[in-house]
This record gives C-alpha cells, sequence and structure tokens, in this order.
C-alpha cells in the first residue's frame, strides 16, 4: 500500500462524508422547510389573529396567556377564540398607549395595554450588508401577522377572586419619559379591590431587561400569589433548516440540563413541563434570541408548549415561582430578567478554561447560558476556535485576517505531527523503485507483494498510514470553522477584501455568468441550478488544491491517476456553496500545506517533482 493509495483514501472519504451531508441531508431539507415556511407564510398572512384572553383555572388556552398552578391544559373559551384582522406592525403599535425604548442597540416600546414588551428592533443589525436596509426586527405586537412578545405578572391562587392585570389590562406610567439605560419606567395599576400593581423595568446597553413587579394589599383579606413570566410566539418563523443548528425552544432547567425543541417536535409534543432550581429558558433563532432569566435561586415550573389556534400554532416559554402571600397592608416583590437580543459571544458569554468571556453568563452566575449559541458537540474545538478569530480581530479589525492568521496557527500546533507524516511520505517516495520492482517481481501473487511491500516499510521504519495524517487532520478544523462561520453573529455581514462582504455567505461571483458581466443568476436555474454557484475564491482553491496534488509523483495506476485529476474540480464545485470565510480558509491552508510539503521533501533528499508534473500536464494537453 503506497501513500498514495492512503492519501486517495482519506481524501475519498473527507469528501464522500462532506458530499453527503451537505447535498443528501442538508439541501433536501433545506428545500423542505423553506417549502413549509412559505405556506406556514402565506397562511398566517390570510388567518386571522386569536386576542389573548386569560383562561383561569388551566394552561393557556389562547397565545400569551399566563401559566396557572398545576399546569393543566382547558380548552379555549367562545371569547377566547374571537379573531381580530391581521395589521401592519406600524398599526399595531399605534393602536395603544407605549412607552418608548431608547439604547445604543435597541429600539422599540413597551405597551401600555398589558405591559408587554412587544416592540424591539436591533438597531445595530440589518437584514442585509447594505447598511440602509432595515434592521432587524425581534419583536411585534398581537394583531400582527408574526406576533413576539415578553410579558410577566402574577397569577391569582386557586379560590383567589381578586382581579389581576392581563393582555386588556391598560397601565399607566408614573412619571414620563422614554426607557433607557439611566431612565427605568415605572407602571402602576390598581384594581379596584384594594390591590396595586407596581412594574419597574430598567435596561442595560446590551440585551437585558429587568423586571420588578411589586403588589401591596390595602384589602380586607390576604391573597396568595404566583410570580410568572413568559415568551410567546405566534406561527413558526423561517429558519435555516440545516441539522448542525438549533432553532427553536430552548432552556438549561438544572438537573434536566439542555433541552432543545425544534418548533415541529414541540408540535408533537404539545407541552413539556419541568420543575427545576437554577434555569433559564426561551426562544432561539440562528443570531437572535428571547430568554427568560430568573433569580438562579428561584424554583421554577418550566414549561415549554405549542397551541394550535385556528390553522397557525403559537409557542410558548413560560415559568411559575412559588407563591407568595399578600398580607392586609403588606407588599410582595417579585423579580425577573429577560434577554431579548442578539446572541453576541461577549455579550452572552463563553464557558471555557482560562479563555472564556464572561457576558451574562458570568455577570449573573447563570447555568450554562453560552448554550444560547449552538456551539454543538465539538464545543471544544469550536469554542477556542472562535476566541482565536475573535482575539485576532480585535487587532486587525478584519476576520478575514483573523481566519488566515488562525490557519499559520492550526499549522504551527500540528507542525511536529505533519512534519512526521510528510517525512514518511517522503520516505516512501524514496522506495518507489522498490515497490515497483516487487510488483514485477510478483505480478501474479498479491499476498506475497504485501508481505515484501511491509518488510521494506518495516526496514525503512516507514508508518503506511501517516499519509492520511495531513487530510485527518484538517477534517475536524474544517468542520469547527464552518460551524463557527455558520452560526455567530459576528461572522455576519463580515467583510474581507474586495467583492466578499460576508465572510459567512457564499462568494457572490459567478463563472457562469462571467463573473457578473452578464445580468443573469445561474443558480436559478431549476434542478441542478444551486451546482452552478462558482466563484472567484472556489476556484482559488480548487486551483491550490490541483497543485497539491500535483507536488506527488504521478501514480503509476491510471484508476488513481484520474482520482487525482479529478479531486479539485469535486471539491471546488462542492465547497463553492459554502461560506466563503472557509473556502478562503481551505485555499490558504492548502497553500501553506504545499509550502511544508515541499520544505520536508528537500530536506529528507526527495525530489520535489511540482514543476516536473505540471510540465508533463501542459505538455500532455498540447500534444
Amino acid at each position: 500500500m503506497t501513500d498514495n493509495r492512503n492519501t486517495i483514501l482519506a481524501v475519498i472519504l473527507s469528501g464522500l462524508v462532506l458530499i453527503a451531508w451537505q447535498y443528501f441531508y442538508n439541501v433536501p431539507q433545506m428545500e423542505k422547510q423553506r417549502a413549509q415556511q412559505q405556506a406556514q407564510a402565506e397562511l398566517q398572512k390570510t388567518t386571522p389573529q386569536p386576542t389573548a384572553s386569560a383562561t383561569p383555572g388551566g394552561a393557556p388556552a389562547t397565545p400569551g396567556t399566563a401559566p396557572q398552578p398545576g399546569g393543566a391544559a382547558q380548552p379555549a373559551t367562545p371569547a377566547a377564540s374571537q379573531p381580530q384582522l391581521v395589521v401592519s406592525r406600524e398599526t399595531a403599535i399605534a393602536a395603544s398607549p407605549r412607552v418608548k425604548i431608547e439604547t445604543p442597540r435597541i429600539a422599540g416600546s413597551i405597551s401600555l395595554k398589558g405591559g408587554r414588551i412587544d416592540d424591539i428592533a436591533l438597531v445595530q443589525y440589518r437584514e442585509t450588508v447594505d447598511p440602509k436596509s432595515p434592521p432587524i426586527v425581534l419583536y411585534s405586537p398581537s394583531g400582527t401577522a408574526e406576533p413576539y412578545y415578553a410579558e410577566f405578572g402574577w397569577v391569582a391562587a386557586t379560590g383567589v377572586t381578586a382581579k389581576m392585570p392581563d393582555a386588556q389590562t391598560v397601565w399607566q406610567q408614573e412619571g414620563s419619559g422614554s426607557l433607557t439605560p439611566s431612565t427605568p419606567v415605572v407602571l402602576k395599576w390598581e384594581n379596584g379591590d384594594g390591590l396595586t400593581f407596581r412594574r419597574t423595568i430598567t435596561v442595560d446597553d446590551h440585551y437585558l431587561f429587568t423586571i420588578k413587579d411589586e403588589v401591596s394589599n390595602v384589602g380586607n383579606a390576604p391573597v396568595t400569589l404566583y410570580p410568572f413570566a413568559l415568551i410567546s410566539r405566534h406561527g413558526a418563523p423561517q429558519v435555516s433548516g440545516y441539522y448542525i443548528l438549533h432553532e427553536g425552544l430552548i432552556g438549561y432547567l438544572g438537573e434536566h440540563r439542555l433541552q432543545e425543541y425544534a418548533y415541529s417536535k414541540i408540535d408533537e409534543a404539545k407541552q413539556v413541563n419541568f420543575k427545576a432550581t437554577n434555569g433559564w429558558l426561551g426562544i432561539t433563532d440562528k443570531y437572535w434570541a428571547s430568554a427568560l432569566l430568573p433569580d438562579t435561586n428561584a424554583q421554577l415550573q418550566a414549561r415549554f408548549s405549542s397551541n394550535p389556534v385556528g390553522r397557525v400554532h403559537t409557542y410558548q416559554t413560560d415559568y411559575l415561582l412559588d407563591p407568595v402571600t399578600v398580607a392586609i397592608g403588606g407588599t410582595a416583590t417579585a423579580n425577573a430578567r429577560l434577554f431579548a437580543g442578539a446572541k453576541e459571544a461577549g455579550v452572552v458569554g463563553i464557558n471555557f478554561p482560562l479563555a472564556g468571556l464572561g457576558g451574562y453568563n458570568k455577570a449573573l452566575g447563570l447555568n450554562q447560558f453560552d448554550l444560547l449559541i449552538d456551539w454543538g458537540w465539538f464545543y471544544f474545538i469550536t469554542k477556542p476556535m472562535f476566541l482565536g478569530l475573535d482575539f485576532f480581530f480585535r487587532f486587525f479589525g478584519n476576520f478575514g485576517i483573523s481566519i488566515l492568521l488562525v490557519t499559520v496557527i492550526v499549522k504551527l500546533l500540528f507542525f511536529p505531527l505533519a512534519n512526521k507524516s510528510y517525512a514518511s511520505m517522503a520516505k516512501m517516495k524514496s522506495i518507489q523503485p522498490q515497490l515497483l520492482a516487487l510488483k514485477e517481481r510478483y505480478p501474479d501473487d498479491k499476498v506475497k507483494q504485501q508481505q515484501e511491500m511491509m518488510e521494506i516499510y518495516r526496514k525503512e521504519k516507514i508508518n503506511p498510514v501517516a499519509g492520511c495524517l495531513p487530510v485527518l487532520i484538517q477534517i475536524p478544523v474544517f468542520f469547527s470553522l464552518y460551524k463557527v462561520l455558520f452560526v455567530t453573529i459576528e461572522m455576519r455581514h463580515a467583510p474581507f477584501y474586495g467583492w466578499i462582504k460576508d465572510l459567512s455567505a457564499p462568494d457572490p461571483t459567478n463563472l457562469f455568468n462571467l463573473f457578473g458581466l452578464i445580468p443573469f443568476d445561474p443558480t436559478t436555474i431549476p434542478v441542478f441550478g444551486h451546482y452552478l454557484a462558482l466563484g472567484i475564491w472556489p476556484i482559488i482553491m480548487g486551483i491550490t488544491m490541483w497543485i497539491q496534488m500535483k507536488l506527488n509523483p504521478t501514480p503509476p495506476d491510471p484508476t488513481q491517476q484520474i482520482i487525482f485529476n479529478w479531486m479539485p474540480l469535486i471539491f471546488t464545485f462542492m465547497l463553492a456553496g459554502f461560506p466563503a470565510g472557509l473556502v478562503i480558509y481551505w485555499a490558504w491552508n492548502n497553500l501553506l500545506s504545499v509550502i511544508q510539503q515541499s520544505y520536508i521533501m528537500r530536506r529528507n533528499g526527495v525530489k520535489v517533482e511540482l514543476f516536473d508534473n505540471l510540465k508533463a500536464t501542459f505538455a500532455r494537453k498540447a500534444t
């Protein structure tokens, strides 16, 4: 077994994994998901949205209803089923009195009707790379096409008849002014039976809201109440559809640990309940999230639920805290926190020994809040990969440069291993004449050939599988970089140089329309259009891979020659649809490998046959 065969085997195996993963799983899943999302979006545009109405004595029967003690489900009441027409976001916002939210990263408002936080736009993030495109909208009020909001308050214990604030309650603002990092907002409502509810809302300069709910009792009897918090989302949003990324309901709930429910999964389960301490829960998108962060010592009755109202599913994460009894003349207090914003690693936090980022995870003493970002099973690779990229970004201000530098560091870290591997490969090249002589000596005895070959390996102290190592090392690094580029918001819309405006997106140029000279998008062609995305960087990557292949002697076996000749082209088309940052990494890594392997071959006295092979290739084409 020669080094060529080992290298071919490693390349073929890695290629098969990537091809199978990308085209036989992800592409069908994405197409199926997009079809479902388009149907859902069309359905939501035409389906009246339900009004929120509290259903006493059970779990929410309609979206946005507070959880109830015991968690028993109850059918929707006729009043809760009355629909209302879908209106624009602007119309819905203007329909109720509001308090503005103004921070460096958030613009929006709090609805005084219901006291909901239901209007949030992330002003530092845009829908496209165009800085003039609209900001990302996270929350929208009820009545719009895609309602999404957070709500807090109290639930009365069984037997308590006192009126509680609900989605229809109109609160009054004490004082005036907007909610800013330096100016909190206080809301007040009296139920007319001796209970006064006061809510103080503060916000920091990132994405954290702190809610303090107080209830004072000047009535004629004590009351027992349960503090609650919920996040409600009407209709399944458009998701990326990739297996390696979770989007949907999420939480880290004490001994239940990480809980992740995709929208389709919770639709099947309907409702799941947890009792936990030191937990958090919410709803996550690829780059954005909304999460409830109760006190770490609070005992939660937490729940994920999906509730079909008409033909639209609504999704909710909520919790109840332990009951409190408000004595006559007494006051009770409940604290809650809400994260609503972008999943920035430095803000959310990263748990990693010696080099992690604190963020809210550390500042608030939260339980694994960094898992809000989907680092995956191989977090021990993806986290340090991101930390390395982020470190160099702070110096150079360009994630493309960071990718190049991290690739060099990875090469240096594995230099001893690669050195040994390339040295073994160089020795194997030096014994090629002996191996060819064996075939001539024993043309019909394959067993004898193998025995003599292994004896030569033993004498020369050559490891025949060493040639696989350089390729195998690339696979986990390749995957971790792909994961980082795909899931971290820091890579979103991160430019490189020239035409690369977004390292997390494929190279926007295309050979098949002459790089923009022809006003035509080949990828829109049915059936095979997605195979026609071939930009400049994938072509550069293919060329570097081809040069790396030509560094080795031409295999004597015709089948091996065909594989070597076609492999760079296959990988060029296969990686063309991957993020540009990943293709740049692969091209740069190929170039470094050529330099490293050439150096080691010269040091071991083996001729570098790169230029001879290139000349032979073009000479054959010329004849």
